[in-house]
């Protein structure tokens, strides 16, 4: 089961690589890794899992995600940095990614999880530095698809792993069936 989730990460990660090196453009970079994490993470649920369980709570998160993004980029009038819209925050490449890299973390594990944070966070970049979005709108965006991927997903295996941090505690909490 884990070979077969690490050949999905592989496949994406050359999938990756060759448009980015042929575009050589940051944004368009970022925009692919946009579209591949969350396939990736659909196809681990589909070529790993037995049932769909894994796949329904991808979707949930997603499309809670995506509407909260576009209510608020509906409602709040932010322009981008470039001037090519007001539709600026939150990200919803952000969203996206972070959402797909929260059910990837939860789902399977921080083995998966770590490689998907870099990616959601490289998109992250990718758009800041190309213009299109403040830093502000990344981190809303971030903190949408965390929250959506945290409340719709359950750990494949029965065991869950979150880090906790307040002011004054700094932890990880650990459920599971045992």
């Amino acid at each position: 089961m884990m070979r077969k989730i690490l050949q999905v990460i592989i496949v994406t990660v050359l999938l990756v690589t060759l448009p980015s090196q042929a575009k050589e453009s940051l944004e368009q970079s970022g925009d692919v890794l946009h579209l591949l994490l969350p396939a990736t993470a659909l196809a681990s649920t589909l070529i790993v899992e037995d049932d769909y369980q894994g796949t329904w709570q991808l979707v949930q998160s997603g499309v809670a995600s995506r509407l909260v993004v576009e209510v608020l980029k509906y409602s709040i009038e932010k322009d981008r940095p470039d001037g090519s819209g007001d539709d600026s925050f939150p990200s919803g490449h952000s969203a996206d990614t972070f959402a797909a890299a929260t059910f990837i973390n939860q789902r399977y594990g921080w083995q998966y999880g770590v490689p998907s944070f870099a990616v959601a966070s490289y998109v992250a970049y990718t758009r800041v530095a190309s213009d299109q979005h403040h830093v502000e709108d990344l981190m809303a965006g971030a903190a949408i698809g965390i929250l959506a991927g945290w409340y719709f997903t359950d750990p494949y295996k029965g065991i869950s792993i979150v880090p906790i941090a307040s002011s004054d505690t700094y932890g990880v909490y650990i459920s599971g069936r045992f």
